[in-house]
């Protein structure tokens, strides 16, 4: 195995994972860490901040090991993470003054319609790209700065850290030396002027966030300090860093403007680049940052699916009709075609393109013989009807402001292993489904950046032609019947909403 390695930090939403790469940028050895999620209120999601550190430190020495390496073979540090998530921590100390708000709570919708009442949302996606919603960072930061008591007073004297996950772990990491982040998680707080790289003062102002809790935002690729030798064994540059389905985009090898990729973890996210222009939505899709290189920031638009994966952890957990999710598969081969279920899997609200964090989930068309292979059914089949949403929107989008939609969508994350579900997304696109060789495209984009950065991987377009395809899905459904289901799906998601 050629060296030297490059240590991947992906830190999710139910897990921690590192990943060994070498210098070829192949898997070297893959560990993880599971912890547990808090819901101290209906709506709300929350993470212990320091199950978030000790589970990445003890994947990363456990990656270590396990490749046979110690921590001095490692030349350098990529960091993914979940995005949004919201972490504010005392300057000196690194205490957190609450738990991580996760990306998914819902805690700030009725002051997400105030704002939007009051006509504040053009101000939030003029300048960040996004929409006034509970999802986003800012929300959540006032929301620990009015409800902890004395967080508004130590924020505003300057005792107070406000980071998403990344900027957390690397403050830690460096032993509170670095307080930064880079362009594409700045670009998801509400907070980040995404045309003017810069974090924004009127709508800091809006929040009543002190600007002195920000960190600095880097490029994507840059220097973001040097680890403590004592936490992982050595001191190992970090030197990439990006938001989980940025780094995915990366992954994939999405450099060109028009190409598309799809993951499918806890929820799913489709973004197509749009190159160095952003377009604003027509279609309630986000404008963001892809990725920042050199200074040069390339623009992406994303629709954001809240439950993709979490709802075959809650046929799991919550049903309790399978053990594993591997059992999705067959029992949806077995369900009774004569049957019509669609599950609207709103649990916590709906995203992309409906943008409502009050639905809350549905099913439809059940019968006395309705049973586990239906239910299994309609879950993995929702994942396909909500992607067929996004695409339709970004058609209509690039048709208007950047060019012709992609011919093919390259997919990654958990669920894409699955080939029934990816059958039936190329079934309901109707259009081809590539999947790629490496699955952890979100590690691998990580792990390029600070490869790149540290003179160990090939720049953009070397790296591009690497990338290879493991399985290309093919649309085997008729038109009629894909015109049915989708009708189908929309009019259980206007029942959903109307409800």
């Amino acid at each position: 195995m050629p060296g030297p390695y490059i240590l991947s930090i992906d830190q999710g939403t139910t897990s921690s994972r590192a990943i060994i790469f070498d210098a070829g940028l192949q898997v070297v050895a893959i560990a993880q860490r599971e912890f547990p999620q808090h819901f101290p209120a209906s709506g709300w999601v929350e993470h212990d901040p320091q199950d978030l550190w000790t589970t990445v430190i003890g994947a990363a020495h456990a990656a270590i090991a396990k490749a046979g390496l110690t921590a001095a073979d490692i030349a350098s540090i990529g960091i993914t993470n979940q995005r949004e998530t919201t972490v504010v921590w005392d300057r000196t100390t690194g205490q957190p003054v609450y738990n991580a708000i996760v990306w998914q709570d819902r805690r700030t919708a009725e002051y997400c319609h105030k704002l939007k009442a009051e006509g504040h949302e053009a101000l939030i996606a003029d300048t960040t790209g996004l929409l006034l919603d509970p999802y986003f960072s800012a929300t959540k930061l006032r929301w620990v700065l009015e409800n902890v008591d004395g967080a508004r007073d130590r924020a505003a004297k300057g005792d107070l850290l406000f980071g998403t996950v990344d900027s957390y772990l690397i403050w830690r990491l460096t032993g509170g030396r670095a307080h930064v982040t880079d362009a594409t998680n700045a670009a998801r707080t509400a907070l980040y002027d995404i045309h003017n790289d810069r974090w924004s003062a009127p709508i800091c102002e809006l929040f009543d966030i002190p600007q002195a809790m920000l960190p600095q935002v880097r490029d994507s690729a840059a220097e973001f300090g040097t680890t403590e030798p004592d936490i992982l064994g050595a001191a190992i540059p970090i030197q990439g860093v990006a938001g989980d389905q940025q780094a995915a985009t990366v992954g994939q090898a999405c450099f060109d403007r028009g190409m598309v990729k799809s993951t499918y973890g806890t929820g799913c996210f489709a973004l197509i680049n749009t190159g160095n222009t952003p377009v604003a939505s027509k279609n309630r899709l986000l404008t963001t940052i892809a990725y920042q290189l050199d200074g040069k920031p390339t623009y992406a638009l994303e629709g954001s699916i809240f439950i993709a994966g979490a709802v075959v952890q809650w046929l799991r957990d919550g049903l309790k009709i399978i053990e594993t999710a591997a059992e999705t598969q067959p029992l949806a081969e077995t369900a009774d075609p004569a049957q019509n279920v669609i599950m609207v899997p709103a649990f916590t609200g709906l995203g992309a393109p409906y943008w409502d964090p009050d639905c809350r989930g549905a099913i439809f068309g059940l019968t006395r013989n309705s049973g586990p292979a239906e239910f299994a059914r309609a879950a993995l089949e929702s994942v396909g009807f909500q992607t067929r949403d996004l695409i339709d929107a970004m058609q209509m989008d690039m048709a208007d402001g950047a060019g012709t939609a992609p011919a093919i969508l390259r997919v990654d994350g958990g669920m894409s292993a699955s080939d029934w579900t990816m059958q039936f997304l190329s079934d309901i696109l109707g259009a081809p489904v590539d999947r790629p060789q490496v699955l952890e495209t979100t590690a691998l984009g990580a792990a390029w950046l600070a490869g790149m950065q540290a003179g160990i991987c090939p720049g953009p377009t070397e790296f591009a032609q690497s990338w290879s395809l493991e399985r290309r899905f093919q649309p085997a459904m008729d038109a009629q019947t894909r015109a049915g289901k989708v009708a189908g799906w929309k009019d259980a998601v206007r029942r959903t909403l109307g409800s």
